[in-house]
């Protein structure tokens, strides 16, 4: 055997040696992380949600949770529900593809925001404020304007919503979305690299701020390196840049009332592009520009997104007051500095034409 055909056998062995410990680690995986809702079919997708009803004498109106890019469920139910318990009728959902929902009809935002309105139909809820952190904050500008008499009120935590100068995404998304080279790329090294990866990326989703003990298993975030999974959200990531600079313009026919939390200290999200954008384009929209805090609003802030909900249902809040409230409180954080730099909006020269 020359030298070619040995190292040939030694790439397939090494393929198929990957492929079983990516099946071994999805078995485990799922068997950490339970599906924790029930399933509807919803425009040809298995969609997985939690559906919480409203009890006698809740003084808000329902709530649909909207979840960013690598996430699920569990990542806005964790530190939102408790809060809202006993005042509000909440939905949350794994977007199609993550968590435990199947992908179905849903390549696009628009369509997967049509599911969700499915799914609101389905559960009897007519109208909602919509949350919606990161990448989930597309969708819900995809699903406003597609289903205004069913958007009662939107709070953009951290979004992705405006193109941005050079449109860039990492590398491993437009990888796994490249079809073929993609599918072999999520079915052996997307799932040990992504273990080995995990704990840092999750770290800087987070930094400044702490991250939470015991986040990556209670939210069950390595739900999003099994395959098919991997290959939903790439595809999802690898479509934002296109869907925004196509979308934005027509951000002005949003008349649902608006407040988008950020912080200055986003290591994920070009905040100045993305939720200045939203005040800037949005009618009457309230940014709450909130310092030292990093891409997680929802976790590190999550009485003020609260106080974002309560002020969009219509009452008296003084959401700046609150967000000074909030500084006070991570004013010393300083977790990962040094270790997860800050992103800078890249050079006007670098966008396209």
């Amino acid at each position: 055997m020359n030298l070619i055909g040995a190292a040939l056998l030694f790439l397939i062995a090494l393929l198929f040696a990957l492929a079983g410990v990516t099946r071994a680690g999805v078995w485990l995986i799922e068997r950490r992380s339970p599906p924790a809702g029930e399933f509807a079919e919803i425009n040809g997708a298995r969609i997985h949600y939690a559906h919480i009803p409203a009890p006698a004498g809740a003084d808000l109106p329902p709530v649909v949770f909207i979840h960013g890019a690598s996430a699920n469920l569990k990542d806005q139910m964790l530190p939102l529900q408790p809060l809202l318990e006993g005042r509000a009728e909440m939905l949350f959902l794994d977007r199609p593809g993550l968590g435990w929902s199947r992908r179905g009809n849903n390549e696009t935002l628009a369509a997967q925001a049509d599911t969700i309105a499915g799914l609101m139909d389905r559960l009897g809820i007519e109208k909602a404020i919509v949350v919606a952190h990161s990448f989930g904050g597309a969708i819900t500008t995809a699903f406003a304007r597609q289903h205004p008499e069913k958007t009662l009120g939107l709070i953009f935590l951290a979004p992705a919503t405006h193109p941005w100068p050079g449109g860039a995404t990492a590398w491993y998304y437009r990888l796994t979305a490249t079809p073929l080279i993609g599918w072999l790329f999520s079915e052996t090294l997307a799932y040990p690299a992504g273990m080995l990866r995990i704990g840092d990326a999750t770290a800087c989703v987070f930094s400044p701020n702490t991250l939470p003990d015991f986040y990556l298993q209670n939210a069950s975030i390595p739900l999003v390196l099994r395959p098919s999974a991997f290959r939903a959200n790439a595809r999802d990531v690898a479509q934002l840049y296109d869907y925004v600079r196509a979308a934005s313009p027509a951000y002005r026919e949003i008349k649902a009332p608006t407040v988008v939390i950020s912080g200055d200290r986003d290591k994920v999200v070009y905040a100045t592009i993305h939720s200045v954008g939203l005040e800037r384009d949005i009618p009457g929209a309230e940014l709450v520009w909130v310092r030292n805090l990093g891409h997680k609003p929802d976790w590190i802030a999550p009485d003020l997104v609260v106080g974002a909900i309560e002020k969009v249902a219509g009452a008296p809040v003084d959401l700046q007051a609150m967000a000074r409230t909030v500084e006070g409180r991570i004013a010393g954080d300083a977790y990962n500095d040094g270790k997860c730099p800050d992103i800078k909006v890249p050079d006007a020269e670098l966008a396209p034409t």
